[in-house]
């Protein structure tokens, strides 16, 4: 298989009329995070979408890594998420320009509340999620998020925040794989203008030994991963594998070369158990 970068990544619109990228480049707290790796990514596989966050703890050595690969900023997506322990208003307003700091930008092209459960104390949850999106809204008409939204919220998380706040979130980023398909959620974000974005899309590797994935992976001459990610992208989802091995971020790149057919999405659809392979946000008011 010749390998080609993916400059000409698609793209999926926002309702504020910005383009995402359809696939990124995601970065963890738990060895998730590589120089070389994000180097190697942004100047040799064409990635142009690198999504973190303050939890990673990788804020000022990914920003090292965006400058040492010479690329304009104005030829990146770059998404960071606002951790819960500086969910209020002036933490929240603080922590996002600290980020900004730290990773030597002017703006985030995407800024998130990376959970709905607040952990503050003396304060509802959807109390203390208003007023942090409140801050995220004021960013956001500043000009230091050209668009914000929320990482694992749900139906009910959606619902108030849209009934507290004047600004419905441009993208809610959950955990989506074959095993894990919020059909619903999907549906609601939808119908919304939200822009649904998955994480974790093989599952921590769950995915990769499933007979069905090993099944279409063989007829399609792909690995199990590039079928995975590209039913993902197919589903019209923005999907961000994490990775700090080269061949394999290379390998997860290459998947708009081929169409899985009705009868392969068809089945990849019903792989879905309700297996979460990190948090679960079920049982936050």
């Amino acid at each position: 298989m010749t390998f080609a970068p993916v400059l000409n990544c698609p793209s999926v619109p926002l309702s504020n009329g910005l383009q995402i990228p359809i696939l990124g480049l995601g970065t963890s707290h738990n060895g998730g995070y590589s120089h070389d790796a994000v180097v190697y990514a942004l100047t040799e596989c064409g990635v142009r979408h690198i999504d973190t966050a303050k939890r990673y703890g990788c804020e000022q050595e990914l920003g090292k890594a965006i400058r040492e690969s010479g690329l304009a900023r104005s030829d990146l997506w770059l998404t960071n998420k606002l951790w819960p322990g500086d969910y209020g208003y002036k933490a929240a307003k603080k922590a996002c320009l600290d980020s900004c700091s730290l990773m030597g930008v002017e703006c985030f092209d995407l800024y998130l509340m990376h959970w709905p459960d607040s952990w503050q104390p003396g304060c509802s949850n959807r109390e203390m999620r208003a007023e942090t999106w409140r801050a995220l809204e004021e960013l956001y008409k500043e000009g230091v998020c050209r668009a914000i939204g929320v990482s694992n919220f749900l139906v009910h998380h959606l619902e108030q925040l849209k009934e507290d706040c004047s600004v419905t979130p441009h993208v809610n980023q959950v955990e989506y794989h074959p095993f894990q398909q919020p059909i619903h959620l999907m549906e609601y974000c939808r119908r919304e203008g939200i822009a649904f974005e998955g994480y974790s899309p093989l599952a921590k590797g769950q995915v990769l030994s499933d007979p069905t994935v090993l099944h279409i992976a063989e007829k399609h001459r792909r690995t199990p991963a590039q079928i995975c990610i590209r039913w993902s992208i197919q589903n019209g989802v923005v999907t961000i594998p994490k990775s700090i091995n080269k061949k394999r971020i290379q390998e997860n790149c290459q998947v708009f070369g081929f169409q899985l057919e009705e009868g392969d999405m068809a089945a990849l659809g019903k792989l879905h158990d309700g297996r979460h392979v990190t948090w679960d946000p079920t049982n936050v008011e």
